[in-house]
């Protein structure tokens, strides 16, 4: 890569939580456990959703977009904080830490971005029945998730190279779990105000922005449900809605806290918190948040592991 001069580092060493060594065998023994458990989760919604017939619908198509981007995140960082925890050697690359900062960052762009998709799935589903199968056709729907991958890998390749630019002055040493933007501009030397401010722009777009559109969506979903003469209606209609805002306020909660503020201004220790709760946290929640309260694929789920335990006896 062509970013690399005298100024970057040849690797960099991750302190993580090694002024506080004590936590670092539970927070292994943690993601052990939650890693497998967020890719079985996430892997099985993905199979339910392709291999039952019921569930062929533009919210499963965007459930199971989200379920794979939840894989994809947790791959990118995971196994990088593992290493950290388990490992006395706590460094990476450069090149290792310009590719997890290029491939975390378009994860999480393009999550932000889905998440609005769904959203307006929704509001369209429940407050525009008629027309839900027009709007939400096929064509509709692959165009909208490749805007958002697009969006997403734009958003990552331009953050995430000008961050990669700023000089560090021979430093090397990131006190985080990981390599994220708002940490390495952090660590930069010399005159940096333009990257924050850029930053904190182009996250209002990707954070703020899709938020408020999601604002908007559930509450006209929520004026729409509770003009409902069924009562079973409006109590399905709260039950998905209810897990995709869950789901959302996971996610957006963390985000917001990192990237809609000074990386300056940020606390030691809260990328290293923020990083294993959107990394760990909300990625194992989501397969449990979506089947715990949804009737069609939990019946999907039940039904696949049926067959499976069938065609084994």
């Amino acid at each position: 890569m062509a970013l690399i001069n005298k100024s970057h580092p040849e690797e960099f060493i991750l302190l993580g939580f090694a002024d506080r060594p004590w936590l670092e065998l539970p927070l292994f023994v943690i993601l052990l456990i939650t890693y497998p458990t967020a890719m079985m989760g996430n892997i099985a919604i993905i199979l339910v959703s392709k291999l039952d017939p019921r569930l062929h619908s533009p919210m499963y198509f965007f459930l199971t977009n989200l379920s794979f981007l939840d894989m994809c995140y947790t791959m990118s960082i995971v196994p990088q904080m593992l290493f950290n925890l388990g490992s006395a050697k706590k460094t990476i690359s450069y090149m290792g830490c310009a590719a997890q900062l290029y491939f975390f960052h378009t994860m999480g762009g393009t999550e932000c971005l889905l998440l609005a998709i769904m959203s307006f799935d929704r509001y369209v589903a429940i407050c525009k029945p008629l027309h839900y199968t027009l709007v939400m056709n096929q064509n509709i729907r692959i165009l909208s998730v490749s805007t958002v991958w697009l969006c997403g890998m734009i958003y990552a390749v331009s953050e995430a190279t000008v961050t990669l630019q700023l000089p560090l002055c021979g430093l090397n040493t990131l006190d985080h779990l990981l390599c994220e933007i708002p940490v390495l501009i952090k660590t930069a030397c010399g005159e940096k105000g333009a990257n924050e401010l850029t930053l904190s722009v182009v996250c209002i777009f990707m954070l703020a922005v899709p938020l408020c559109l999601i604002i908007a969506s559930y509450t006209c979903i929520g004026h729409a449900v509770f003009k409902m003469k069924s009562s079973e209606g409006r109590k399905k209609s709260f039950g998905t809605c209810s897990s995709h805002l869950i789901v959302v306020f996971l996610f957006y909660g963390p985000g917001i806290s990192m990237y809609l503020q000074p990386p300056s201004s940020i606390s030691r220790d809260q990328p290293k918190f923020m990083a294993l709760f959107y990394g760990v946290v909300t990625p194992t929640l989501n397969p449990f948040i979506y089947t715990l309260r949804n009737k069609d694929v939990k019946g999907a789920l039940g039904k696949l592991v049926r067959s499976i335990f069938t065609s084994k006896w």
